[in-house]
């Protein structure tokens, strides 16, 4: 993996993907303060309070710089608003990365997600250098399968109880996209975001 040694920001035709900043702290508690976000992904918890935010956001540099993820705002280019959140979490050892994302509530359904994911994979292949990129999502969420099957990621399989959300078991499905050094994507849906628990 070739990981640039300062995170860089990415662009798309309506959104900016920058490294949080302290600033994101207050927009961060209030999105993923939204029950409706901690119930479809895995390392979000619920309650979310600032110091939470503040928690995730302060260890973003250290995950960068020993190569363990790669986490971006989601932002809108014109005005800056904070969007949501895209990254990579990746495996060093086997050369591949899990794709994780969120959105905020408020924003759900104008397609941000769908515009921001190939741009993450774009990162991961052709700037990581990555041969495998997966993602999950828990089955009660088809919408996060429709953004990978958008990104390219092509479904795997059905990981069975393979996680649990507030107590309850819950189904995964599994993609990718990569593999055999095509730079293919997988899409992998049910367990939700590892890359939001670092």
């Amino acid at each position: 993996m070739q990981l640039p040694d300062i995170q860089p920001a990415l662009h798309t035709a309506r959104l900016t993907l920058r490294p949080f900043d302290p600033s994101d702290i207050p927009a961060v508690a209030e999105l993923c303060g939204e029950r409706d976000i901690a119930s479809t992904t895995l390392h979000i918890p619920h309650p979310y309070t600032l110091d939470d935010a503040r928690i995730w956001i302060d260890s973003h540099p250290e995950i960068y710089s020993t190569g363990k993820a790669a986490i971006f705002a989601i932002t809108h280019r014109d005005h800056q608003t904070l969007i949501g959140g895209i990254g990579l979490t990746f495996d060093l050892q086997y050369n591949r990365a899990e794709l994780g994302y969120w959105i905020g509530k408020p924003f759900w359904g104008n397609g941000f997600c769908s515009e921001a994911a190939p741009e993450i994979l774009r990162f991961g292949f052709e700037i990581c250098k990555l041969n495998r990129i997966f993602a999950t999502h828990m089955i009660r969420n088809p919408a996060s399968g429709r953004i990978m099957e958008k990104a390219g990621m092509k479904l795997e399989g059905i990981l069975r109880q393979h996680v649990m959300k507030w107590g309850v078991y819950v189904d995964a499905l599994y993609g990718r996209r990569g593999g055999h050094g095509t730079g293919q994507v997988v899409s992998r849906g049910g367990g939700g975001s590892k890359w939001q628990e670092m």
